[in-house]
């Protein structure tokens, strides 16, 4: 099994902007919480949803997205 990859110039800015997101979500947690979702009760998951934004944007910066989705779908099909 071999895999390409393949680097992309778009995905590195996209993945930048998706960390940037996600960075001003988790420095701007409580007014996010406040005005969008159920208040105190909720400011942990807002956190939550700002650090996996990060990981996210970390993961399309560097490009490593579609090889781990070629790995989940090659475990899954076994092709």
């Amino acid at each position: 099994m071999v895999m390409e990859y393949e680097f992309s110039i778009g995905w590195l800015f996209g993945g930048l902007a998706i960390a940037l997101v996600g960075g001003l979500i988790v420095i701007f947690y409580k007014p996010i919480a406040d005005n969008l979702a159920n208040g105190v009760s909720s400011y942990e998951k807002v956190k939550l949803a700002g650090v996996i934004a990060i990981i996210v944007g970390l993961i399309c910066t560097a490009n490593l997205h579609t090889f781990l989705l070629s790995l989940i779908v090659n475990l899954l099909f076994n092709r």
